[in-house]
């Protein structure tokens, strides 16, 4: 019996390197080209592509992604490669009829300033976070189009994952290009070899952040390909719980045994003050993250040390 062939998007990134190491994926066929193959952003290329190598479905992972100091550093990049890599991806499939697709969205795609857990209904119901609102308005279109082809052809299903903030092995974790988590363990490992008493936080450390491991992510990933009747049009992937910052920053701490003090900068942006998705939608399809916040850093920091410092 032949295996599903995958196209997987971003197979060089985080999240397509923890797809990629899931021990479920070698029941699939998957074709993973890094961009010297095959650049997203070129739409005839995605075509050709498609057309040669004739992919069962697509897992849509691919992205220019990073934390709050690069979205406001780079905004155009942030909503021009992302808004060109998801149309060129998925009009190439629908023109191609491939019938099956996974994109992947971002919590981003939420309005900002919501204390309550974000459901799925809620996108573009408000205002979008400023820090990276060329990032979320890509993710929303891209969500979009693909909400269209189903709406005008029932036989294409082409579903969206809203995953909160990620972290875990692969990440990048120098803090000009990382998010939070990531560029915490960065910090706060070269805080303790450098025997620094201190390590400086943003903001006054009490906004608060979801941060899901990326093996758990992945997991859901697996378990969605091989469900995919049964994935709704949109469902966040996330933990249904939070951190604060100051809680990140103890917990990295903990890990690594640094035992200096920590500062708040509160003229530095911090983003939201709070940013959880709903999970009721994933609870009902079955699937819960497993790893908690200690055992994730824990993974993390060992693909610090093993991988990133070498």
């Amino acid at each position: 019996m032949n295996k599903t062939k995958i196209l997987l998007t971003g197979g060089g990134g985080m999240v397509g390197c923890n797809i990629l190491e899931h021990p479920s994926i070698s029941d699939f066929e998957v074709l993973a080209p890094r961009s010297l193959e095959l650049d997203l952003c070129d739409f005839s290329a995605v075509q050709t592509y498609l057309s040669k190598h004739k992919p069962n479905m697509i897992i849509h992972a691919a992205g220019k992604v990073g934390g709050i100091q690069a979205n406001m550093r780079e905004p155009v990049g942030f909503l021009m490669e992302n808004l060109d890599m998801g149309r060129n991806v998925i009009w190439a499939a629908r023109q191609a009829g491939i019938k099956r697709l996974i994109n992947l969205g971002s919590s981003c795609m939420y309005p900002r300033n919501h204390s309550e857990p974000l459901c799925e209904d809620m996108v573009l119901k408000g205002e979008l976070e400023p820090t990276n609102e060329g990032y979320a308005l890509a993710k929303v279109v891209t969500a979009r189009l693909c909400e269209y082809i189903m709406r005008e052809d029932s036989s294409y299903q082409y579903k969206t994952l809203i995953p909160c903030n990620l972290y875990g092995r692969h990440d990048k974790f120098d803090p000009v290009h990382s998010h939070l988590l990531p560029a915490i363990i960065h910090k706060v490992h070269h805080a303790k070899v450098n025997s620094q008493q201190t390590v400086e936080i943003w903001g006054d450390g009490t906004a608060r952040r979801e941060f899901m491991y990326a093996g758990d992510l992945a997991d859901a990933i697996l378990r969605a390909i091989s469900n995919f009747e049964t994935l709704p049009t949109y469902m966040n992937i996330g933990l249904g719980h939070d951190f604060t910052i100051n809680e990140y920053y103890q917990a990295a701490a903990e890990v690594m045994g640094y035992i200096g003090s920590f500062v708040h900068d509160i003229s530095k942006p911090v983003g939201m003050a709070r940013k959880l998705v709903s999970v009721d939608r994933q609870q009902a399809w079955g699937w819960n993250a497993q790893s908690d916040l200690r055992t994730g850093v824990e993974k993390t920091y060992e693909f610090y040390l093993k991988e990133y410092l070498q």
